[in-house]
């Protein structure tokens, strides 16, 4: 053999063991009960700074999108609901821009700080079912998981259910381990947050009260207090709500029904289809990644390796059974429903059903899971993290440059948010009160314009309640409507009968990115002067 070679032979062989001695250290501070709750704050608070830039740079040829427009007007207003959803979201805005400005980057930092809660809480999820290796593998899987980075960029009802469903599945495991009248009253205060976030969580509530009732240990948690006081506290906590949907005439419900149920079978069908490969191809993002971690070095053997009989005391099997049960449930249960009731199924509403599928994995107990699989898997999550951080302002300029007449993603509403302030101000001297138009249009203008003016939404019966045609016309609003929108017709006529007296204007905004011309949009303004 050459000197050459037995150089490199030395070098492989201490190479191989400063990686091995670094992966056990690294696991062995995941494994430790004093070090192991800051490693996963710690790992949660970088992933969300780091996508925080990442995405600051991504959207930066683009304004924020509606959903998070909408809940910033919202949170201009404490209410016990907004018309389309409870309060939950809305309230979290409001006290998150009580400290932040409205500004594109605060918002992409409060969707992370939800998805950095989201992960920490799954991790004490997990620390009910697995031991805590495993518990912190799975919080790996879920940073990787694109529901919890690219797909987590908007801050929405969908996206704080990555909150508040995992806070439920823990206070449920919890109340079935105890099964004391304090758990059930923790699992009731659960449930109810949860419900306070979107009604769609009623089909993880489903889920929980189908494992309580498929668990083979059913009886023990039946006979406690826990169930039964959980059920009376969630109805107590959920009252002022419920009063409040009774004095809306329960309008939520009629935005529900009116916006997804459908009448073509034939696009029921392809939306449930789309729904179940959407989902299945976001999903293979972290488990394909994590197989690669635990065959990082013996792909071949993988089988041999990972997979073993035989008892594993890393893993609680009875509460795994649930976490198994409930996944199962939320994973069929909406396709099956949506076909049933020819609902408009979307793909976004997978967001918050399947964060338990990485747990639910790892949970099983003939899966072996090596101290070094952890370190390669949180190796694999910062090297790809920082290729798309290094790579994002190229994508976002190659995004507008192959898609530049993408209105809904690149019009440029905060520069009409910006000519409409000066306007109102210019003529009136005073604070911009109230803009009309169409949800894509009118949350916009409240979260860009220095006024904040309140959204009122011509037609909408789930109106926000955020302002009134009343205070409108007292107050003067902007109306607006977006020539390219299908619903031109419904807005100018809306405008003819209640902004005739104010003045017309017609307003094109363009947006320019790093070279690159977005779409030219052109805004049909009416500026109605207060009422003397």
């Amino acid at each position: 053999m050459s000197t050459a070679s037995i150089s490199a032979a030395r070098s492989r062989t201490r190479r191989r063991p400063s990686i091995r001695r670094l992966a056990a250290w690294f696991a062995a501070l995941a494994s430790n009960p004093k070090a192991g709750p800051w490693l996963v704050i710690c790992f949660a608070a970088v992933h969300a700074v780091l996508w925080t830039l990442i995405l600051i740079q991504l959207k930066a040829a683009q304004d924020v999108h509606t959903d998070v427009a909408e809940a910033y007007a919202w949170g201009q207003k404490f209410q016990l609901g907004y018309g389309k959803h409870p309060p939950l979201s809305g309230w979290i805005a409001g006290l998150w821009f009580e400290f932040f400005p409205a500004a594109d980057w605060a918002t992409y930092a409060l969707a992370m700080a939800t998805v950095g809660c989201g992960l920490v809480i799954c991790w004490l999820l997990a620390l009910r079912v697995v031991d805590r290796r495993r518990a912190f593998f799975t919080v790996v899987m879920l940073a990787i998981y694109p529901i919890f980075n690219f797909k987590g960029f908007k801050y929405n009802p969908d996206l704080l259910q990555l909150v508040t469903l995992p806070l439920l599945v823990l206070a449920y495991l919890h109340a079935f381990e105890k099964r004391t009248v304090r758990a059930g009253l923790w699992l009731g205060l659960a449930g109810a947050l949860a419900l306070m976030t979107k009604y769609w969580v009623l089909t993880m509530i489903g889920a929980v009260g189908i494992a309580a009732l498929l668990h083979p240990d059913r009886l023990k948690f039946l006979r406690s207090p826990a169930p039964w006081v959980a059920i009376a506290t969630l109805v107590v906590a959920m009252l002022p709500h419920l009063w409040w949907l009774k004095e809306v005439d329960f309008a939520p419900l009629t935005y529900a029904g009116d916006v997804y149920a459908i009448t073509s079978r034939a696009l029921c069908v392809e939306l449930v289809l789309g729904y179940i490969g959407h989902n299945l191809g976001l999903l293979a993002v972290p488990v394909l990644l994590a197989a690669v971690a635990l065959a990082w070095r013996h792909p071949l053997t993988l089988r041999a390796r990972a997979w073993a009989s035989g008892a594993n005391s890393g893993v609680n099997l009875s509460q795994a059974l649930n976490v198994w049960i409930i996944q199962i449930v939320v994973a069929i249960g909406p396709p099956l429903g949506a076909l049933a009731f020819n609902i408009y199924l979307k793909t976004d509403w997978g967001i918050s059903l399947f964060f338990l599928v990485p747990l639910a994995l790892i949970a099983i107990p003939s899966l072996r899971l090596p101290k070094i699989a952890l370190f390669y898997l949180v190796a694999i999550w910062f090297v790809v993290t920082l290729a798309v951080l290094a790579a994002s302002p190229y994508i976002a300029a190659r995004e507008m440059a192959e898609n530049p007449n993408g209105a809904s993603g690149y019009s440029a509403r905060s520069e009409l948010a910006r000519e409409l302030t000066e306007a109102w101000h210019q003529r009136f001297g005073s604070r911009w009160h109230v803009v009309a138009g169409t949800t894509e249009v009118g949350e916009p203008m409240t979260f860009y314009s220095q006024d904040h003016p309140a959204p009122y939404t011509p037609g909408e019966i789930w109106a926000s309640g955020l302002t009134s045609l009343e205070e409108a016309k007292r107050l003067g609003f902007i109306g607006i409507c977006d020539t390219s929108d299908y619903r031109l017709k419904d807005c100018e006529a809306w405008m003819a009968a209640n902004a005739a007296q104010g003045e017309h204007l017609v307003i094109n905004t363009r947006r320019f990115f790093q070279g690159h011309a977005g779409p030219s949009t052109s805004w049909k303004v009416y500026i109605v002067p207060p009422a003397k």
